[in-house]
């Protein structure tokens, strides 16, 4: 799902809304997360899972092309782990979700 799908979802789940609305609030809730996790936090989303960050430390890494060794900074990286409630639901019945 695009973030413009799930928009469209909201602005016609809740039609005395304005799609600019609904959009505000999205975007206000996706940069709360962002925020979040800039600074070191965690944002759950109880059923759904969890959003982290974790450091990835420097290494040497390799040139697919050429074969030469390449010096990777060390980065942070965002997470996710999955609920309870996620996982199960993928996993009901494997024939009856494709």
């Amino acid at each position: 799902m695009l973030k413009s799908e799930l928009i469209e979802r909201l602005a016609s789940e809740y039609p005395h809304m304005t799609q600019k609305d609904v959009e505000r609030i999205v975007n206000l809730i996706l940069e709360s997360m962002i925020e979040t996790l800039e600074k070191g936090g965690r944002v759950e989303l109880r059923g759904f899972g969890a959003f982290s960050v974790r450091s990835r430390p420097a290494r040497v890494g390799r040139n697919p092309r050429t074969g030469e060794a390449v010096s990777v900074p060390a980065k942070h990286v965002p997470f996710f782990k999955s609920g309870k409630e996620l996982r199960e639901r993928l996993n009901l019945s494997g024939d009856d979700n494709e």
